[in-house]
């Protein structure tokens, strides 16, 4: 049985408050979240859409916008920040093709950089769009509009339960499930925020997205100006291939531990296969109790914001709208 669709007051997008610059350009689809809550799945789905590529998580584009703005920025310095992530070598693309991209923008600047990064990784792959997934731009949305006006948001929000779960599913060490929580809480509620000050901002539920999909995934699509095309079902078809790019361990740097190839292809492993409904609400038989009512007092008041039922009552799915 279908999902009811998110709150209106999160479905609808900010298009109204748009700027002219972000209104002449081909949306740029954007992709974040909390982490393990379906972010990948839906890149995978939006990646096999005949007009779009998604990469592989970027990590430096923040950092590249600082880097831009501050005072003598270099077509070599914003090549630098984005090669020094160990994520860089994902992509396929040479670092003298992207410095001569660069030395082409004048005046230099952030938004114009990022477009002749995605549009070289675009044309390696062979799609006229390109969008964006990685969940930890959920707290620079702003940021990244200022650079990118026709930057779109699609902010997948999941069951934090659940999330909790695979959070614990993939680890290495332990994580506290009240520091779950509170990142789980502090993460949604921000974005939130900066949502009320977004040209573009939509809300999906990684249930919906599971049982609910093709809906959902039309909505998406409306959303980023994209036709239906009913390659984004076929997903899983294509999904190890696109794998392959990612085929490679992540040093330690500093800031994060190395990443195997092993557990790399682990995480992803699922966006192989299609939507299990097995995995809603997977925290009624996996979860104890103690944790989940732990996770409740701390993020009790925000499932149930977001129409997620708590304690023992049946059903978790969020709830639609009372006039829809």
């Amino acid at each position: 049985m279908p999902l009811p669709s998110p709150q209106k007051a999160w479905r609808q997008s900010r298009s109204r408050r748009a700027s002219a610059r972000g209104a002449e350009r081909t949306p740029a689809p954007f992709v974040v979240g909390v982490n393990r809550s379906g972010t990948t799945l839906l890149r995978m789905m939006l990646d096999a859409h005949p007009q779009l590529t998604v990469p592989p998580e970027t990590h430096f584009v923040p950092e590249l916008i600082e880097a831009a703005e501050s005072r003598d920025p270099t077509p070599e310095s914003l090549l630098a920040t984005i090669t020094r992530q160990r994520e860089w070598g994902d992509f396929g693309l040479s670092e003298e093709e992207l410095l001569e991209r660069f030395r082409a923008i004048e005046p230099l600047n952030a938004g114009d950089a990022l477009r002749a990064f995605y549009g070289a990784y675009a044309e390696r792959v062979g799609k006229p769009r390109w969008g964006e997934k990685t969940p930890i731009y959920v707290k620079s949305m702003r940021k990244i509009e200022r650079a990118l006006p026709e930057a779109r948001f699609v902010h997948v929000i999941r069951d934090g339960r659940d999330v909790a779960l695979s959070i614990r599913d993939r680890a290495v060490k332990e994580h506290p499930i009240d520091r779950i929580a509170e990142r789980w809480v502090r993460r949604i509620t921000r974005a939130r925020e900066q949502a009320q000050r977004l040209a573009h901002y939509e809300e999906i539920r990684y249930e919906n997205l599971i049982l609910d999909t093709r809906p959902t995934l039309e909505t998406v699509c409306e959303f980023f100006e994209l036709p239906w095309d009913d390659a984004l079902l076929d997903y899983h078809r294509r999904s190890a291939e696109r794998l392959e790019e990612m085929k490679r361990e992540l040093p330690d740097d500093g800031k994060r531990t190395t990443l195997s190839v092993e557990r790399r292809m682990a995480t992803h492993a699922r966006t192989t296969e299609k939507p299990d409904p097995k995995r809603v609400s997977r925290w009624r038989e996996s979860m104890n109790r103690s944790d989940r009512e732990l996770f409740e007092s701390i993020a009790g008041p925000l499932l149930v914001e977001l129409g997620y039922q708590i304690g023992d009552g049946p059903g978790t799915e969020p709830r639609g709208d009372e006039d829809s």
